[in-house]
């Protein structure tokens, strides 16, 4: 057989053999963020014979813009989470090279923002005596964080560490404050999130506590284009041409054994490698799409399995005019309803889409599949239904909305992992830890960032560097550690 690099026999052969070319062989399976990272870190250390293999039309993953109401907005990823702080995170280094519109979200105005379920808005004074208390609750929960073993054998939740306190949040204006500080950063309630991993949380605490919103039209994806620009041939308007990255492959077959790898796509396609790094999500793990030949070892599913894949669900929603209050200390507004969660943080883009008349309310877990199964119609009624019970009868129907279905996608089924209670270093490296010839990577195998961009690429860094260390040096040890281990 041909090597990879030979385009028309990447169109029309069934079977590839990677090994044609010199050195090495690497599959790399999945094109968002973690694999075009791992594949970029692979061929700086000289290991090029690679080929990527994605399920879409698309590289970026989770990190994706759509056309919405006459411009681009972002399906997933959003933020640069984690800025000004002490160390610097990568991408806001990348966001800045690349010099991607953004904004610094200010949330600092919740108090006179926030808005009763049968009309008005909550006296300021009375939502920042449940926001300090919340705060206080939170303070206490951090220095009980901090007393616990590494083990994360007396982890509890978050929930818990707040009945510790004689506080659990139960009236509307309590809840949505409650869904505001953790299910809208974590997509998971305060019952089923890890406390001694998220408090304090390691991005904030590392890279600082600012968050900054990407608003341009070019899309968040640059960043991933931007690295994958740096190691695959492109045309001179930037589109990759290189044919180690194949679009619209779906793989459902993974063999592996001592001598390599062979894996197999939904198209009858077959290639072979000496070595596969999976990048798909957490999600898909978890689900059915890919099978194992022979099956992963038992500890390696339970790992899988340990983890929770959460949904976040980012609902665009464009109005002939705005009706909501501008300017500043405004833009970020809460629905306190008796129904936790429900249609709860809303946000308008005044400065961000300007005259764009688009407002983004953002719905997680069970409301996310729940919205997920209804008609886009049914979802835009119960939206405008509650911006009525906050500014009144008068205000216009929607002309547009946007709903992702990130659940519902086979390729991702959900938007990204969360900590449940319990884990520490040991599941982490479990769930990255090779089995044999095959490699994992993912936002959901960095320990201490897993769900965020900045996670996503280093983890695939993390991953090839175990890789190239099997290559290059033979060692293709991976000790994981006893969970009661000293870090």
């Amino acid at each position: 057989m041909e090597a990879i690099f030979v385009t028309t026999v990447l169109i029309l052969a069934s079977h590839v053999l990677l090994a044609g070319a010199a050195g090495p062989s690497v599959i790399v399976v999945g094109a968002g963020f973690s694999g075009i990272s791992a594949a970029k870190t692979l061929s700086d250390a000289g290991i090029t014979n690679i080929v990527i293999l994605e399920a879409t039309n698309r590289i970026g993953g989770r990190i994706c813009k759509v056309a919405f109401a006459g411009i681009n907005v972002e399906k997933g990823a959003n933020w640069v989470e984690g800025v000004n702080g002490n160390e610097l995170n990568p991408i806001w280094t990348f966001s800045n090279q690349l010099g991607l519109r953004k904004f610094r979200s200010d949330y600092g105005n919740l108090s006179s923002n926030t808005y009763k379920e049968g009309g008005g808005l909550y006296g300021a004074a009375e939502i920042q005596s449940v926001i300090d208390t919340a705060d206080e609750v939170y303070d206490a929960g951090e220095k009980y964080s901090k007393s616990l073993s590494n083990s994360g054998f007396g982890d509890i939740s978050i929930l818990a560490s707040q009945r510790l306190q004689n506080h659990a949040p139960s009236s509307p204006a309590e809840m949505v404050v409650d869904y505001y500080n953790f299910d809208y950063e974590f997509a998971e309630p305060p019952r089923v999130t890890s406390l001694q991993n998220t408090v304090p949380l390691p991005t904030f605490a590392n890279f600082g506590e600012d968050v900054y919103f990407v608003a341009d039209q070019r899309g968040y994806e640059t960043v991933v284009h931007n690295v994958a620009n740096q190691f695959l041939k492109t045309s001179k308007d930037g589109t990759i041409v290189d044919p180690r990255l194949i679009l619209n492959k779906v793989v459902r077959v993974i063999e592996h054994s001592p001598g390599g790898v062979t894996v197999k796509t939904e198209d009858g396609s077959v290639y072979k490698a000496d070595y596969v790094i999976v990048s798909v999500s957490l999600g898909v793990l978890q689900s059915k799409l890919i099978e194992f030949v022979p099956r992963l070892p038992e500890w390696k599913i339970l790992a899988i399995y340990e983890f929770d894949m959460a949904i976040y669900t980012k609902i665009f929603i464009k109005f002939p005019y705005s009706f909501w209050p501008t300017g500043n200390g405004t833009q970020f507004f809460l629905y306190a309803s008796e129904r936790r969660g429900y249609y709860s943080v809303w946000q308008h883009f005044e400065r961000e889409y300007p005259g764009a008349h688009v407002l983004l309310v953002t719905v997680t877990d069970d409301e996310s599949r729940r919205i997920e199964q209804q008609p886009d119609s049914a979802t835009k009624a119960e939206a405008v239904e509650v911006l009525r019970a906050m500014f009144g009868k008068n205000i216009p129907d929607a002309t547009d909305i946007f709903v992702p279905r990130w659940w519902s996608d086979r390729f991702y089924k959900g938007t990204f992992s969360n900590w449940p209670i319990g884990v520490n270093r040991f599941e982490y490296d479990q769930i990255r830890a090779p089995v044999g010839r095959i490699y994992f990577t993912g936002e959901h195998t960095s320990e201490h960032y897993n769900g965020y961009v900045h996670g996503a690429y280093l983890a695939g860094i993390d991953s090839a560097n175990i890789l190239i260390r099997c290559i290059k040096t033979g060692n293709c040890k991976y000790i994981v550690k006893a969970k009661d281990a000293d870090d």
